[in-house]
């Protein structure tokens, strides 16, 4: 089971989420998108959408600083084990609150407003309902596991085995030993990253970035005096 559970799935879930991502794009370039519905409804949106984005951007940062920076890295920088932890629980409780509270008021605008609930498919339900899970799994990990008693350090079990996967040598008995809660939250994020290129979380992989290296756009304003005739008023023939 563990060999299934540790050794297997995690290539399954790097598959699908690779696969699908390729597939989608070959057969569904256009579908790359959110299907924004701010015209229906924006001003939940306005709320939710800015704490689950900015929340989950340092979800996601905090998840890279402990599963793929090793522990040895921090500690050469000075960072103590103590330091580490309580710095992962107040900002990933803060942020981990944050995406919460971002996708709730998310969902409760796609339930209530009929508009915005005609648009959503059924993997759009189904990976809502995967994402609250991981959330969830997650806080309670970062709260419960960490912010009580000495803790628990996933850094030298989770994080191993996290890096050991790329190099196609799974540690699975770094893995059969962590307590439930971590077991948990790995299974509901592989099932996230499996179901992601079919839903609209897909979106995340068109983000915009080269928006931010483009030139500026220059605005001039239309000299009357150019072009190779006068400008005629619009009512004549």
């Amino acid at each position: 089971m563990n060999l299934l559970l540790w050794g297997v799935l995690p290539y399954l879930a790097i598959g699908l989420l690779v696969g699908g991502a390729i597939w989608r794009y070959r057969y569904d370039k256009f579908g790359w998108t959110t299907r924004s519905s701010q015209l229906y409804e924006s001003r939940l949106l306005r709320i939710g959408s800015p704490l689950f984005h900015f929340g989950l951007l340092l979800v996601v940062g905090g998840h890279i600083m402990g599963l793929v920076i090793p522990e040895s890295w921090t500690a050469k920088a000075g960072i103590s084990e103590h330091g580490y932890h309580l710095t992962a629980v107040v900002l990933g409780g803060i942020a981990g609150v944050a995406t919460l509270a971002g996708i709730t008021i998310l969902i409760f605008r796609r339930r209530t407003v009929r508009s915005v609930f005609a648009a959503t498919t059924k993997n759009d339900k189904l990976m809502y309902v995967v994402l609250v899970l991981a959330l969830v799994a997650g806080l309670a990990t970062t709260v419960l596991a960490n912010g009580s008693g000495d803790g628990y350090n996933y850094r030298a079990t989770v994080a191993p085995w996290f890096r050991s996967l790329f190099i196609l040598q799974p540690r699975i008995a770094d893995m059969a030993a962590v307590p439930f809660a971590f077991k948990l939250h790995t299974l509901i994020g592989m099932a996230l990253f499996a179901i992601w290129p079919f839903t609209r979380l897909i979106h995340a992989f068109a983000a915009p970035v080269q928006y931010l290296f483009r030139p500026y756009l220059v605005y001039r304003s239309r000299d009357d005096k150019t072009g190779l005739r006068p400008a005629r008023p619009g009512w004549d023939r």
